[in-house]
């Protein structure tokens, strides 16, 4: 594996770990943690910010700059999830959604 790698791979094994911990304790809490994956808008802006750092960033990383980007888009489209979550999760319930 290429070295600068493994700093991307262990970020994402960490908050991987995370989660599978907090749900032994907390059953159904990785549900909500990671729940930003099935929401259009936080996807939307999390693809958005992969795509452009791949871009921005294959010349002078390499491969490596897709793990990055991976990471950051998903770490993005968490806080956009966080950011718009109380509102999609009303609406949602109210139209009979996925609550």
């Amino acid at each position: 594996m290429d070295t600068s790698l493994v700093a991307p791979v262990t970020v994402a094994a960490l908050l991987i770990i995370r989660t599978a911990l907090v749900e032994m304790r907390h059953p159904g809490s990785a549900r909500r943690q990671w729940c930003f994956a099935a929401r259009r808008r936080p996807m939307t802006a999390g693809a958005t910010v992969a795509v452009l750092l791949c871009v921005g960033g294959w010349r002078a990383a390499g491969i490596a700059s897709v793990a990055w980007a991976v990471l950051a888009g998903a770490l993005v489209a968490h806080v956009v999830h966080l950011s718009t979550g109380q509102e999609a999760d009303k609406g949602e319930s109210r139209s009979g959604g996925r609550h």
